[in-house]
């Protein structure tokens, strides 16, 4: 299944970027030796509550993971942690500036050819 092939395919791609074998990652997890071999394979998939592992362990939000972008997903999360722990008066004063910002993207998008 083509969902499947793009998880495995991803955390081969997420764990070769942190520079962590399969091996090293696996028994991070606590799991057996070839835990990691086994998904990167097509061997096995990790359940839910593996793949939420999984992405803590690889320090991302689910989101993240699904997210090829290249965007700079790092200042993104925390940006979103900055803006979480706003108080509701500060996060209505900076409100207007985000949709500010954001018409400013938006005219900028429908100026490209």
């Amino acid at each position: 299944m083509l969902n499947e092939q793009f998880v495995r395919n991803r955390i081969t791609e997420l764990r070769l970027k942190k520079n962590i074998s399969e091996y090293q990652m696996s028994l991070d997890l606590g799991k057996n030796k070839s835990y990691i071999q086994g998904i990167s394979s097509g061997r096995s998939m990790p359940s839910m509550k593996q793949f939420f592992e999984i992405c803590d362990y690889l320090e991302l939000t689910p989101i993240e993971f699904f997210n090829t972008e290249k965007k700079e997903q790092t200042l993104y999360r925390e940006a979103a942690a900055i803006l979480n722990e706003l108080s509701l008066e500060d996060l209505e004063a900076v409100f207007p500036i985000l949709l500010r910002l954001r018409a400013k993207t938006d005219i900028k998008k429908q100026a490209e050819p």
